[in-house]
């Protein structure tokens, strides 16, 4: 499972820059306001729109299992390609989750050696990036793709706009076929897109009710990608559902959770530390700290609090990747403004799990990635002679360690989330771990976690920029602000 390590983000260790212990003990104001937090989490999960919270649970997760397992027999070995349409929530899971649990070479392998079909994930309407995977996806035969539109409502700009594009492709070549290419994950009974599925007979999947975007990723909207490509969904939930159980103790000590949303937001807002930076020592859990951002920044960047009070809470997630950015970043973390907290993330054992081979893997194919690597001897150069025999997994550890120290030796708080292994039931570990954080956060803050009004002004903007209806006003509004006065020419 899942351990935090924490010591570097008390006072004993670095300082006043710290919490100080005594404060995290047992009888500790914080440590009431945790169990208080617990017991008020408990009375709300599974309602509003905390029903996140349950879909590792029955009867959500049998429902979505049957419901994603039995779209995915009936597209498995059928198409080459899949492409996922969505923004923010609706696909930064999917493209979390591939990237954790599938190699990186995976859309390069041979048909024969892959799972499931290449995966793209279009979260953008940059015309060049949209056009670069269609052009691609066009050049094997329109019966080659699925496309899969993920859209609770059927009405964000971006996804529409990709969505409107290939269901013409797909009718203009296909016909009556094209409904075989599309399915939608979506609300369940009302909204746009359901409109749309019921009048097109498109295969569909539920975006389950009180379940927002930045929460989805362990519902149909990040499992069907995953299942896809050949992701163990079952496993996905199965931790997910560990991690729950761990964080639903009031102790502190005893909570995951609490214990992380509690360190987060003290040094946020006591120690002058609002910058929370997440640095993987691996490249596959990189794309898990763009999934943090967004939970992160959405869910707890607000002007007013519960009460309409003006408050700014919030703090600025930030990504790096170890051991790449002690390269680039590191000078500045360590010597730059002592205002950020680092969460560090380690691999314990690279050597089982996802990037090991299983022992009956043929070479090729996608089971016979390595474990680890070990550097060779022989080059015979006195500078390079300690690295001869080592692997780069005790490498890459390494530079994680001696970043940590260096940390610590610069006074700058850190902690450290440790991976036994890369698999699919400590990702899902993961996810729930800093989705009841964030959680815990909003309590904590005294905000809406699940509220993104600041958001709505740039989709009303857009709309009316690009001429909907009933938003003419909202075009001029853009427009008389942004007329230029002062410009370099």
């Amino acid at each position: 499972m899942l351990t935090l390590d924490y010591a570097n983000c008390l006072a004993d260790r670095v300082g006043t820059h710290g919490l100080d212990p005594a404060h995290l003990a047992p009888g500790s104001p914080l440590a009431l306001a945790a169990v208080h937090l617990t017991e008020r989490l408990a009375t709300t999960r599974g309602t509003g729109w905390e029903r996140w919270r349950n879909l590792a649970r029955n009867p959500m997760r049998d429902e979505h299992l049957t419901a994603v397992n039995a779209i995915v027999r009936e597209c498995r070995g059928k198409y080459q390609n899949m492409v996922v349409l969505g923004i923010g929530g609706s696909a930064l899971g999917n493209i979390a989750l591939h990237a954790a649990l599938n190699p990186t070479t995976y859309n390069l392998l041979p048909d024969a050696s892959r799972p499931g079909p290449r995966l793209f994930v279009l979260d953008n309407v940059d015309p060049m990036y949209v056009g670069a995977v269609l052009d691609y996806c066009q050049s094997a035969g329109p019966e080659a793709t699925l496309y899969n539109v993920v859209s609770k409502s059927g009405e964000t700009a971006e996804t529409a706009a990709q969505f409107m594009v290939i269901r013409s492709a797909l009718l203009a070549q296909l016909g009556d076929k094209a409904r075989d290419h599309i399915v939608a994950i979506t609300d369940p009974a009302k909204g746009t897109m359901r409109a749309i599925c019921n009048k097109e007979g498109y295969r569909t999947l539920p975006v389950p009710d009180g379940v927002g975007g930045r929460f989805s990723a362990l519902s149909p909207v990040g499992l069907f990608s995953a299942a896809m490509t050949g992701i163990d969904i079952t496993a996905l939930l199965d931790g997910a559902d560990d991690m729950d159980r761990r964080c639903s103790a009031p102790d502190l000590s005893r909570n995951p959770a609490a214990m992380l949303a509690a360190l987060l937001v003290e040094l946020g807002t006591t120690k002058g530390k609002p910058n929370h930076v997440l640095m993987p020592y691996s490249n596959s859990l990189y794309l898990l700290a763009d999934w943090f951002r967004q939970l992160w920044a959405e869910s707890l960047g607000k002007q007013n609090d519960v009460k309409g009070q003006t408050v700014y809470a919030g703090f600025t997630p930030i990504k790096a990747l170890g051991a790449t950015d002690q390269h680039s970043q590191v000078q500045l973390y360590r010597e730059g403004p002592n205002d950020k907290v680092f969460g560090l993330m380690q691999i314990d054992d690279f050597t089982t799990g996802i990037g090991a081979p299983p022992a009956n893997a043929a070479p090729g194919t996608a089971g016979a990635r390595r474990g680890d690597i070990t550097i060779p001897t022989g080059l015979g150069v006195e500078a390079t002679a300690y690295l001869e025999g080592k692997s780069m997994a005790v490498l890459l550890n390494a530079e994680k360690r001696a970043t940590e120290y260096a940390l610590l030796e610069s006074q700058r708080p850190n902690f450290t989330i440790r991976w036994p292994r890369l698999d699919a039931r400590h990702v899902g570990e993961f996810i729930m771990l800093w989705q009841i954080a964030t959680a815990y956060a909003g309590l904590m803050l005294n905000v809406d976690a699940y509220d993104q009004p600041a958001v709505e002004t740039g989709k009303r903007a857009t709309f009316g920029l690009m001429g909907r209806k009933g938003f003419e006003e909202w075009n001029q509004r853009v427009n008389r602000a942004l007329a230029p006065t002062n410009r370099v020419v």
